[in-house]
């Protein structure tokens, strides 16, 4: 069995187009079926406020499968350590055969998670667009925005954080890496109002964005809710959009911010997978409000684990 460090996926895995198109793969083959693809296995840990999630999907011609284990635990910053880690491991689809340990600390599923919000975003952003809204200040907000590059060409990023110094870092960090003016919204509300696509990055247990504030021609990207009690949205945003588009339509209303939408069920909303494959449509008019939310799948997991082991092993 292969080991590999997350020094050596670093080096040949990152952020790009390449990685993107997988991802887009592993959505079709979701939405056209033939995965096999159990429900997530959540722990929390809340002494430390913690948590860990178990994914896997098999994806049919795929050469192996993986079994990710992801965790977060958000007093790390703290103790100087990462909030989120995990590793991955790779199974040969044809005899079970373990024949990878990707000791990637979380990095795949950063990026992964990072090419699913650019992915939305493409499908369901204006076209154009002069800046990105934020709401956090932790590793998928940096990764978000260098995602959403890929596929939208903007200039300036407004950020809204609770705690002064992480935006102020932030700011920083990310006018030096990107080339972007970073503004400091005073609230969450300024940052909606102000932008047309926004993303929100946060383990939030209550609503960061109200209904009224939805204008004509936003799209919001909520990728923080994952677990059944985290919400980042109002429930009557979804009610008020005009398009609704979950990765995944029965763990969205399991585990996403619409577990928390009483008056939405599955027929109400879209799968990113539906968009992709073309049998469904994504942002037909400038003015429409759209929301996605994505809360992660194993496809995800098991889409980017092979395109590691194949920038690697070539």
């Amino acid at each position: 069995m292969d080991i590999y460090k997350e020094e050596d996926i670093r080096q040949h895995v990152s952020i790009s187009k390449a990685a993107l198109t997988k991802i887009e793969e592993a959505f079709r083959h979701l939405y056209k079926g033939g995965v096999s693809q159990p429900p997530v296995i959540h722990v929390d840990v809340p002494e430390y406020n913690g948590e860990a999630d178990i994914k896997t999907a098999y994806i049919p011609g795929f050469d192996t499968f993986a079994i990710k284990v992801s965790a977060g635990f958000f007093y790390n910053p703290q103790k100087g350590l990462p909030s989120l880690g995990g590793l991955m491991l790779a199974m040969a689809s044809e005899t079970g055969v373990p024949r990878a340990l990707l000791q990637d600390n979380g990095y795949l599923t950063d990026v992964r998670t990072a090419l699913a919000g650019a992915i939305a975003a493409d499908q369901l952003a204006a076209k154009d667009i002069a800046s990105v809204g934020v709401i956090g200040t932790g590793l998928q907000a940096r990764l978000q925005v260098e995602a959403l590059q890929l596929v939208r060409s903007f200039h300036e990023v407004h950020v809204y954080g609770r705690t002064p110094e992480n935006v102020k870092k932030y700011q920083q960090e990310m006018e030096e890496k990107y080339d972007l003016t970073v503004r400091l919204a005073e609230s969450a509300e300024e940052v909606v109002r102000g932008n047309d696509l926004v993303v929100t990055t946060t383990p939030a247990q209550e609503p960061l964005i109200e209904a009224d504030w939805l204008h004509d021609g936003l799209h919001i990207t909520a990728m923080g809710s994952d677990a059944a009690g985290k919400q980042e949205l109002s429930p009557d945003i979804f009610s008020k959009a005009d398009l609704v588009v979950g990765d995944l339509a029965s763990q969205v209303f399991s585990i996403g911010e619409l577990q928390h939408a009483k008056d939405v069920n599955e027929n109400d909303i879209t799968e990113l997978g539906k968009i992709l494959s073309g049998d469904a449509s994504g942002r037909t008019k400038d003015q429409q409000v759209t929301v996605a939310d994505l809360t992660g799948t194993g496809v995800q997991d098991t889409a980017i684990a092979n395109y590691a082991l194949e920038q690697m092993r070539r």
